[in-house]
């Protein structure tokens, strides 16, 4: 690549924030032109042509990426420490490719309507509705374990392979198109993170790779967790960057599923973002709830701490204040917390549904 093609494109990337952001500022021209125009076709596309291939197509990119990056450095280093703004302009100009490609495959989608307006809901909710929402999920989680289990002490163990568990997840979409039809999946490419340890090390249970449009799922926690989290990055690839949306759509398909085993998933985790929101605002109702759990239940909430626990470290704060400030920057002003907005969006979906 000669000089001036570089500087040509190392020029662009202001402009291309500034283009971004002033479409950014219309929402309802990307959700049509592109939400619902061209980002469909380009992620069909990008799923037909990567999804049959049984491992992470986006891990391995990603790590050849970082191989040529080091050997890059280690090649050049010399003309690095002589002509350092050379280099720099080295960094501006894979910034400048790299921020084009992930808003023209996928990052637009952070600037479309939110899925409130989709669905005709609101996010506001009382303290006392949030207090009878989460008995009634308390309900419902303790009534799937019990019939899954056929004891309250018991914890519940999925009994699925996680490739079992991914098809599951695709045939819940079927169903849940029926009544959704804007929640249409086609050309399925769902799997396990080939990095799912450094995943779980980073905190994180799963991720969509914006340029091959895989969904990434960390494979390696527990299974019962493991629907849910798996709708959820399917919600991304659907194109619904919003993290309380995705965490919407992940409950929307693992409760509606046939299977047994991913409504107690569903229960179990939107229960869990009922019972930490309300720990904020009244911890002692919380608490009282809390003792309504079954055994079983609880077990499986301890099983997934310890999980966590068992991998947490010191630069695990760092990885999520990194996506904190991504988020944000990208349209989520609540930042990392905006999972935690899914509590709203079940609450007033509930009283409208019923």
């Amino acid at each position: 690549m000669g000089r001036k093609t570089k500087t040509i494109i190392a020029l662009a990337l202001p402009l291309q924030i500034l283009l971004v952001k002033w479409m950014g500022s219309y929402p309802n021209f990307v959700e049509e032109y592109y939400s619902n125009g061209l980002y469909p076709i380009i992620s069909k596309v990008l799923r037909l042509l990567l999804g049959w291939i049984p491992f992470s197509f986006g891990d391995l990119l990603y790590t050849l990426l970082v191989i040529l990056a080091f050997r890059y450095v280690y090649k050049h280093w010399k003309s690095i420490r002589t002509k350092p703004l050379f280099f720099l302009k080295d960094i501006v100009v894979a910034l400048s490719i790299t921020y084009l490609a992930f808003h023209l495959l996928w990052g637009m989608n952070y600037y479309r309507q939110p899925i409130t307006w989709k669905l005709g809901i609101e996010k506001e909710y009382t303290l006392e509705e949030l207090v009878t929402f989460t008995e009634y999920m308390v309900e419902k989680t303790n009534s799937y374990q019990m019939q899954i289990t056929g004891d309250s002490l018991n914890a519940v163990e999925i009994p699925y392979s996680r490739r079992e568990i991914f098809q599951k997840t695709e045939e819940g979409y079927i169903k849940l198109q029926k009544d959704y039809p804007d929640f249409e999946y086609r050309n399925h490419s769902l799997k396990s993170s080939i990095y799912s340890i450094p995943l779980t090390y980073m905190g994180y249970g799963g991720y969509l790779n914006p340029f091959t449009n895989e969904a990434q799922v960390n494979g390696i926690m527990p299974f019962f967790r493991l629907p849910a989290v798996s709708g959820h990055e399917v919600g991304h690839q659907l194109g619904y960057s919003a993290e309380d949306a995705t965490n919407f759509i992940g409950f929307l398909v693992t409760s509606n599923s046939d299977d047994i085993y991913f409504k107690y998933s569903a229960y179990n985790h939107a229960l869990g973002y009922c019972l930490s929101d309300l720990a904020r605002k009244d911890k002692t109702k919380s608490k009282e709830i809390i003792a309504q759990l079954n055994p079983g239940v609880k077990k499986n909430y301890q099983e997934l701490r310890s999980f966590w626990e068992s991998y947490q470290n010191p630069l695990e704060p760092m990885f999520k204040s990194i996506f904190n400030t991504f988020l944000k920057v990208n349209n989520q002003k609540e930042g990392i917390l905006s999972y935690h907005s899914v509590v709203g969006l079940m609450i007033n979906h509930h009283k409208k549904t019923g």
